[in-house]
């Protein structure tokens, strides 16, 4: 039992590889991944970081907006959004940058 443990630990501490990423990890965001004959599940990395890029230009641009037009509480919604846009849009991009695919 203790060795079957440790080459678990092992494996689960791995760093993976570049070539790793770039062939694609199957079912990484599908928890049904092969099941019934199914194709595993591939991330739209690109798709999702043009959206998190329009959703931060819309968020600022919205606060903007609602500041100058006095409404306080829109413009925080609005400026939260947008921190969150901006920080999905750096977790994708660091994604895409060590070589995941999409």
């Amino acid at each position: 039992m203790q060795g079957a443990h440790q080459g678990h630990t092992e494996s689960v501490n791995e760093k993976r590889g570049r070539e790793e990423y770039e062939r694609g990890l199957p079912g990484y965001h599908d928890p049904t991944a092969g099941f019934g004959g199914s194709a595993p599940a591939r991330s739209a990395l690109t798709l999702r970081l043009w959206l998190a890029g329009f959703g931060f230009v819309f968020s600022v641009g919205a606060a903007i907006f609602s500041m100058r037009a006095g409404l306080t509480v829109l413009a925080i919604l609005m400026a939260v959004l947008a921190l969150i846009c901006l920080i999905d849009f750096a977790w994708v991009a660091h994604r895409k940058r060590r070589g995941e695919p999409g």
